[in-house]
């Protein structure tokens, strides 16, 4: 775990820290290679890569309603309604998102301009496994979709052992709206959903997140299927003054690293005392934590920096550009008001980004890597396309009639100025 003065981190821990290290240029052949045997072999690829990567040799790969009614048996009432809880919570946010479906402007006489908005016929929703099951990214990725009004989804996420899928994650895709799971997981599952095979369905678009093969697989087949952005290892950065409390940073910091070993945990600060107790709560905690060796192997991408000022706090974290951006200041709105680039945004001492992984309605499917600079958050948007509308009187294109024809021709375009002439009494052919 890297302590320092932000001014005194040299060039190349400073690209380490913005950079990540997301490794996709060292997995692109073989990720390739794999995509390339799923378009032409289909479920036999399928077949051949569960049984290689996950150690499990399956026939059919749709889960069965029987499947889902004994995952649902298997879950305490108690459970199961918080499940339905955090979907509510979900689905109510996402709700809110809703654009107009179609509106109309009276840009002047003659002229009406509109938009209708659309939801996309098919969506694929990733659900990584291995290390733990996310039945909350399944929540995050289909509800988001289903209240756009998407028509068909489907959900992958990798088999256990077993062959199973873990109870609640099947649990989750049945409250969510999924139409069909599939026990496919990493290269594999996005190669099926992009292409399409003999049993799973091509899609539209693919969401969620995954690790760097998912991420870079994701990458290679956007000529096919479009994708929502890159996501792949998780990642915190917390700005916190001398209010904040260390043990309570400490806790984020470590719960952020129980991801997964490539996680990144970032506290920047201008406070000398918060970062030395951080740093005092981290490696204590760590011990006691549940999957401690995770959490170790995570924080040797974490860092704790000081800066002279909280400007220099903020300026750090907009070139950062973090996933998950926590303020823990006396001040927050003075912060939040130069906040550029983050994926999703927790404020306060009692907002830690479990909050927004789980519960609070907010999607915690979010760029990485430095990408919230370029891309949004999973929202309704992401499922919806726009098409404009235009709709012109006679009266209303003899307005717009000599701009056109100058313009047009002007590109060397005579056939666009024609087609404006023809409606006034121009005949091309005399």
């Amino acid at each position: 775990m890297l302590l320092k003065k932000l001014s005194d981190v040299s060039k190349t821990e400073m690209q380490k820290l913005l950079s990540r290290g997301s490794g996709l240029e060292d997995v692109e052949k073989m990720v390739s290679a794999v995509l390339l045997d799923v378009r032409t072999k289909g479920d036999a690829a399928l077949r051949e890569y569960t049984a290689k990567f996950d150690k499990v040799e399956l026939e059919n790969f749709e889960v069965s309603e029987e499947e889902f009614e004994k995952a649902l048996s298997s879950i305490s009432p108690e459970l199961l309604n918080h499940l339905k809880s955090a979907a509510e919570n979900i689905r109510a946010f996402h709700e809110a998102q809703l654009p107009e479906t179609t509106w109309f402007m009276e840009l002047k006489p003659g002229i009406v301009l509109g938009q209708k908005a659309t939801p996309l016929e098919s969506v694929g929703a990733y659900a990584p496994g291995g290390r733990a099951s996310y039945p909350s990214t399944v929540l995050m990725t289909v509800i988001p979709a289903r209240v756009a009004g998407v028509e068909q989804v489907i959900v992958c996420t990798p088999p256990r052992q077993d062959g199973s899928i873990h109870p609640l994650t099947l649990t989750a895709a049945k409250i969510a709206g999924a139409d069909k799971v599939f026990k496919l997981g990493g290269v594999q599952a996005i190669g099926a959903m992009a292409y399409g095979t003999e049993t799973v369905p091509k899609v539209d678009k693919i969401v969620g997140p995954g690790n760097v093969f998912v991420t870079s697989a994701k990458m290679q087949i956007r000529g096919v299927a479009e994708i929502d952005f890159p996501a792949g290892p998780s990642e915190v950065l917390i700005i916190a003054d001398e209010s904040a409390d260390a043990v309570m940073v400490a806790s984020d910091i470590i719960a952020q690293a129980e991801h997964d070993p490539s996680a990144v945990s970032i506290l920047i600060t201008c406070s000398d005392t918060l970062a030395e107790g951080v740093k005092r709560e981290v490696l204590a905690q760590a011990e006691q934590a549940a999957r401690s060796s995770i959490v170790k192997a995570s924080l040797e991408n974490a860092a704790i920096l000081t800066a002279d000022s909280l400007e220099q706090c903020i300026d750090f974290s907009n070139r950062f550009a973090p996933e998950h951006l926590e303020i823990m200041v006396s001040e927050p709105d003075f912060v939040l008001d130069k906040i550029k680039n983050a994926g999703s945004i927790f404020i306060g001492n009692y907002a830690p980004v479990p909050v927004g992984d789980y519960a609070s309605g907010t999607n915690h499917v979010l760029p990485t890597s430095g990408y919230a600079k370029l891309y949004s958050g999973l929202n309704i948007n992401h499922f919806i396309k726009y098409s404009s509308i235009q709709k012109i009187s006679k009266s209303g294109l003899e307005s717009l009639k000599e701009t056109i024809i100058a313009l047009a021709e002007e590109e060397g375009l005579q056939a666009h100025a024609d087609a404006i002439r023809t409606r006034f009494g121009y005949k091309p052919c005399k």
